[in-house]
């Protein structure tokens, strides 16, 4: 229970402030001796910060679906395409992928690398075309890779495509509905076809204990990054990823 829970905690900091929460994961699971387990919990800890984002954005969700706000939808959708083949066509490659700290170190690194250079980018004033939802999918399937972090990539791609930072933020976070929901339907559909004795994932009840606490966290660290995003210092995510990944890679 304590493993879980400073995973939680991790999962709920790292998934909104762009450091990636999924690097985080490996790093803390390596630190607690957790290498060996599954991707259930995971995938269930991000499921966790998932539902802090429909409690966050849950009066722009109610507009969205009451007002049939169509292109809104399509748009998320849209975006939602590039994770989905990657996931699909890559998904034994990206399992693997997760039990590599050199990874993690080397993404963590590039992911500084794009927050830093965002502080060279004027702010935006622009709404999110099918252009440019599309662009933030893109850097959104770039960021299943552990390390990348996933609102890191597309926050920066929707600033360099001029897209004003509040609504580059609630799209967002909520065009990262679909592939979660998708990822936990299929660990879902996996599980109960697996035999229990064969597997080597954290328990259910411990599971769904880490993905509230994972909700609880991410709640608030969500305030946090849309205050960074309103002033001037969202670069400086930058500088902390480099100082994480050469510190994974050499220590």
């Amino acid at each position: 229970m304590i493993d879980v829970t400073l995973l939680g905690v991790l999962q709920g900091i790292a998934e909104f402030l762009p450091i990636s929460s999924s690097g985080h994961l490996v790093l803390g699971k390596r630190f607690l001796g957790m290498q060996e387990l599954g991707i259930r919990l995971d995938i269930f800890l991000h499921v966790g910060t998932l539902v802090s984002i429909f409690a966050f954005y849950f009066a722009v969700i109610r507009r969205i679906i009451v007002g049939l706000e169509w292109s809104y939808m399509l748009k998320v959708l849209l975006s939602a395409v590039p994770a989905g083949i990657v996931g699909v066509l890559f998904k034994d490659d990206l399992e693997a992928a997760f039990t590599s700290t050199e990874m993690v170190g080397g993404a963590l690194i590039f992911t500084g690398v794009v927050l830093t250079l965002t502080r060279l980018l004027p702010k935006g004033g622009k709404g999110v075309s099918f252009p440019r939802a599309l662009l933030m999918g893109l850097a959104q399937a770039v960021a299943i890779l552990p390390g990348v972090s996933r609102s890191g990539m597309t926050l920066a791609a929707a600033r360099a495509s001029g897209v004003d930072a509040e609504k580059s933020a609630e799209f967002s976070f909520l065009m990262s509905a679909p592939p979660i929901a998708g990822a936990a339907l299929l660990e879902l559909v996996k599980s109960l076809d697996a035999a229990p004795a064969a597997s080597s994932e954290v328990g259910w009840g411990l599971t769904i204990y880490g993905c509230a606490l994972s909700a609880a966290v991410g709640y608030f660290s969500l305030k946090v990054l849309l205050k960074s995003l309103k002033g001037r210092w969202f670069w400086l995510f930058g500088p902390y990823c480099i100082c994480a990944g050469l510190l994974t890679l050499f220590a």
